[in-house]
């Protein structure tokens, strides 16, 4: 028997429940694994809440991201074998598979083999942070020297990744966070700049910054009425990515502006990069790459226990903190 969490009705972290549960053998193309510990991500709130970006059926287990030691696999599967060292790539969806458990089965694909120079925390935090980044950043916009990039919500797990990943393609990474608070750790972090937003006039910033010419690329989780500024501040005929919502209210767009800039506005999820088999192992080998070379390093901000997974979801939703948080099991 392993004990899961799963949610029987959308609603708040006490939602969340412990159920025991016997893990059955894995599929012919099917790994299991006795999980170490957990990658937390806003997807998982979301998806709690039942206001993701595919509606969940009841009663759900949640989860996207984990590592551990393979337990037992699958007639067909190759990659991997038992006794292994694996962490997850979010790869599915949360109505056929889940990380939130003891021990788990997932698909073959989503299951890596990881650096032995990661620990199990550290594991569990790497794929839906860089691969993200990675998939907008790398694989579609191409950023490189000479590129200005901008980066709200700089200090989530993703926008760490991110001000990571333009840094090691050789662009110009412009952080935004709301507060001087956190100007140091960004910029020790990887990003050349740093914006207050509270405290300075965002476009008249990055305006400065890139001599007028403005940013190439934004990378942006939030949306919201302040979604126009960041139009203003990309250059004639950049591209906004939007992949996330954490702002409430309508994201707004300047009309006029974006008929004299024609700028690109994108919607941007992990899945167009982790759902296709050749992009996807291109992205391991990238991030792989730049783990070893220490170009990328997971930011973990605060490691929870399993049994404290409620408190998790409280804190997740807080938005107060600087990197991953993770869960041990």
């Amino acid at each position: 028997m392993s004990r899961m969490i799963s949610f029987a009705k959308a609603g708040g972290p006490e939602v969340l429940e412990f159920v025991e549960t016997s893990v059955p053998a894995p599929g012919a193309q099917e790994v299991r694994i006795k999980v170490k510990a957990i990658g937390i991500n806003r997807a998982e709130s979301m998806w709690r809440t039942d206001v993701y970006i595919e509606p969940v059926t009841f009663p759900a287990g949640l989860g996207y991201e984990a590592a551990g030691i393979v337990d037992a696999v699958g007639a067909e599967v190759t990659e991997v074998a038992v006794g292994d060292a694996v962490s997850v790539i979010p790869s599915f969806s949360m109505n056929q598979y889940f990380t939130y458990g003891e021990v788990i089965t997932l698909p073959a694909y989503a299951v890596v083999k990881h650096p032995s120079s990661l620990s199990f925390e550290q594991a569990a935090s790497v794929w839906m942070m860089f691969v993200t980044a990675y998939g907008a950043l790398i694989e579609d916009a191409k950023v490189g020297p000479g590129d200005f990039v901008v980066i709200p919500a700089a200090s989530s797990s993703v926008g760490l990744a991110a001000i990571q990943i333009a840094a090691y393609a050789g662009a110009t990474a412009i952080a935004l966070t709301r507060t001087s608070a956190k100007k140091q750790r960004l910029l020790e972090a990887g990003a050349a700049h740093v914006i207050a937003t509270d405290e300075v006039d965002l476009v008249q910033e990055v305006l400065r910054i890139t001599d007028g010419k403005g940013a190439r690329v934004v990378f942006d989780p939030v949306g919201g009425p302040n979604f126009a500024k960041l139009i203003s501040v990309l250059c004639f005929q950049g591209t906004a990515y939007l992949y996330g919502a954490l702002a409430e209210g309508d994201t707004t767009l300047p009309v006029l502006e974006m008929i004299a800039k024609m700028p690109v506005i994108k919607g941007h999820n992990i899945w167009l990069t982790s759902g296709d088999e050749t992009r996807r192992k291109a992205a391991v080998q990238y991030v792989l790459k730049g783990l070893e070379s220490g170009a990328l390093k997971p930011v973990i901000d605060h490691t929870f226990r399993f049994d404290e997974m409620v408190d998790v979801h409280r804190y997740l939703e807080n938005n107060g903190q600087f990197g991953k948080i993770v869960v041990t099991v």
